[in-house]
């Protein structure tokens, strides 16, 4: 039996036994950071910790509390909550109880929220707040099945407390200490019996179009993967985890059980403009991201470095362009010889530039940051190559809901830039005839809830998920995803164009971009829609006398503004085939978000929803069109 077979048949039933083993091996070791703002209100947060044990006993005390409220196995529990350690440690609870997660965006409205839960048949609710609460309290008749509440922050009205419908969750836990007084073997005998076939996670797609579907996710693709994760040697015991991703999301749900194999230290904090406030503090080796942090990122230093003065953004500019080439060199050399190096030039140039712009940039990271991990949509290779070069590798790794997340990953010595890597250990690829990507391997779905026939369009008798997306596979095992195969645009004329491709080299272009979308579907040339970063921009027009003190909206539709965008275009252009050209665009008046419906929790573009929603301008740049 070689390593990879070993891996699969040996995997453990559930993540609540590898909870159990890592707070028998490391009890005192201190597992989850999070932090907690001064009772004053002003001044630093006060970042505190628990340990394997100490987790485990709120872990436990929710598990029983659940029971002792009549939770089944396999009955679903949803969270309503942003990501804090409140999450994972209910999370965890519901799975101890041999109940199974329903995982709800907080930003979802309440028509969404009522669908979801109806749909997945949700039992109890833990909802981090009276917001969270608000949208399931007016729809209580349409959720019968719903007995409870249970509020995270805040306190309970006697109104939603009197017939027992919501309690806090430290009364749950309260009850579940009482359980266990009571039923001492019960989180015991609750584990030992859970299959690994028994339903785990419900996570509903944020779909970029049409309703949700709920991916059914059983036990042991968690605990597969997370000794699959171990396996790779990306994070070690003494490793320090930034988590500041959705925990609603399949990318921040697989942390979770990866951070029990490993039992390293995972420091939470959801609150996503704090992320730059906290890595100093925090000072992680490793974090996981989307593209669009780190394109906040470098837009937020070049932009720094412009309003520096004209000198200190051309070394910027010769910084940034040195680190590009010198990472495509090393990686060019690690892949020809196995050892990445640089002609003595690029090395010398490398090395003054890292004392002038990297090292800085490095420091900003909390000066320990051994790599990055992004996923959930592709980075642009610019950027990409821009990071590595930076001495802050961002390994590029893929996966959908329906895989639970980890199915590729670049690794530390063998990265490859533009490629989301090789498989993980237990994983099969395969590309199909007209270039899709297909997968198996035990952390597949078992299929979305109540859903058989769009289950078969996806997923084979023999275990191979259809994912939709476009790839290439190289000789030695790395892949690179080239487009959504439903996203491909086939212009009147005939050519294929991916979009993507597109759009991300005009982020690594362009550091006033937030969105752009690329459209040409049936059409002879192609266009853009473009959003720009407000912060950004706004500090570029107070370097402009006529717009400076100005509305963001009068800014964004100055003649100057347009001219700015103009120039990258035509230099996005240089690169294109003439038939991937942009032969016209529009700036739109505010960034896209997830309020508006054009962008999904995980922050990717609603194609279908944008287009719709800006038709009109669309149709404008097309009026009069002839072949050009």
């Amino acid at each position: 039996m070689n390593d990879t077979q070993a891996l699969i048949e040996n995997r453990p039933p559930s993540v609540a036994t590898l909870l159990q083993d890592r707070v028998a091996a490391t009890p005192d070791a201190e597992a989850y950071r999070y932090p907690v703002p001064p009772s004053s209100g002003e001044g630093p947060d006060e970042w505190r910790s628990y340990t394997w044990s100490e987790a485990a006993e709120r872990i436990h005390a929710t598990a029983a509390g659940l029971m002792e409220l009549g939770v089944r196995p396999e009955e679903r529990v949803g969270i309503a909550c942003s990501t804090r350690v409140e999450w994972m440690l209910c999370d965890l609870g519901i799975l101890c109880a041999g109940a199974a997660t329903t995982t709800v965006y907080p930003s979802t409205n309440a028509g969404e929220t009522v669908f979801i839960l109806s749909d997945s048949g949700s039992r109890v609710l833990i909802a981090e707040d009276e917001t969270q609460l608000a949208k399931v309290r007016d729809q209580r008749a349409d959720l019968p099945g719903l007995a409870h509440v249970v509020l995270i922050d805040g306190e309970v009205s006697d109104e939603d407390a009197r017939d027992g419908w919501a309690l806090s969750l430290a009364e749950l836990e309260r009850r579940g200490v009482a359980y266990l007084a009571e039923h001492p073997e019960a989180i015991r005998e609750t584990v030992a019996s859970l299959r690994a076939d028994q339903l785990a996670t419900l996570i509903y797609t944020s779909g970029t179009t049409g309703r949700p579907k709920g991916v059914r996710l059983p036990h042991d693709a968690w605990s597969f993967l997370a000794k699959s994760i171990h396996a790779t040697g990306l994070i070690g015991p003494e490793d320090v985890q930034y988590l500041w991703l959705p925990l609603a999301h399949v990318f921040g749900k697989v942390l979770i059980s990866e951070h029990i194999e490993v039992g390293h230290v995972m420091a939470v904090d959801g609150r996503v403009d704090r992320i730059i406030e906290n890595l100093p503090v925090v000072r992680p080796t490793t974090m996981c991201g989307v593209p669009r942090i780190f394109e906040k990122v470098y837009n937020g230093v070049a932009q720094k470095a412009r309003a520096g003065g004209s000198a200190k953004y051309k070394i910027f500019q010769w910084a940034a362009e040195v680190a590009r080439e010198y990472a495509k060199a090393t990686q060019d050399s690690q892949r020809r010889t196995g050892e990445a190096t640089a002609p003595t030039g690029l090395k010398v140039k490398h090395a003054v530039a890292d004392r002038l712009v990297y090292s800085k940039l490095r420091e900003a990271f909390g000066g320990r940051m051994r790599g990055c991990i992004s996923g959930s949509a592709a980075l642009a290779p610019e950027l990409g190559y821009f990071f590595a070069g930076a001495g802050i590798p961002v390994l590029e790794a893929y996966g959908l809901t329906e895989t639970s997340a980890a199915s590729f990953i670049n690794r530390h010595e063998t990265f490859r830039t533009g490629t989301v890597g090789r498989p993980f250990p237990g994983n099969e690829v395969r590309i199909a005839d007209d270039g899709e990507i297909l997968l198996r391997g035990p952390a597949i779905m078992q299929g979305y809830h109540g859903l058989p026939e769009q289950t078969a369009q996806v997923l084979e008798e023999d275990g191979w998920l259809h994912t939709g997306d476009i790839g290439e596979l190289s000789e030695d095992g790395y892949l690179r995803i080239t487009d959504r195969k439903k996203d491909l645009i086939k212009t009147s004329g005939g050519k294929y164009i991916a979009p993507a491709e597109i759009e991300g080299r005009f982020k690594a272009l362009c550091p006033y971009v937030s969105n752009i979308l690329v459209h040409g579907a049936a059409r002879n040339y192609c266009t853009a829609l473009i959003a720009l970063d407000e912060p950004t921009l706004q500090t570029w027009a107070d370097d402009h006398e006529n717009l400076k003190g100005k509305p963001y909206a009068e800014i964004v539709a100055s003649e100057e503004v347009r001219r700015l965008i103009e120039g990258y275009v035509a230099e996005l252009n240089e690169g294109l085939q003439r038939w991937q050209t942009v032969k016209k665009f529009r700036v739109l008046p505010r960034d896209l978000d997830i309020e508006h419906g054009e962008l999904t929790p995980s922050l990717k573009l609603k194609r279908a929803v944008v287009e719709r929603e800006y038709g009109p301008l669309i149709e404008e740049m097309y009026e009069g069109a002839r072949e050009q």
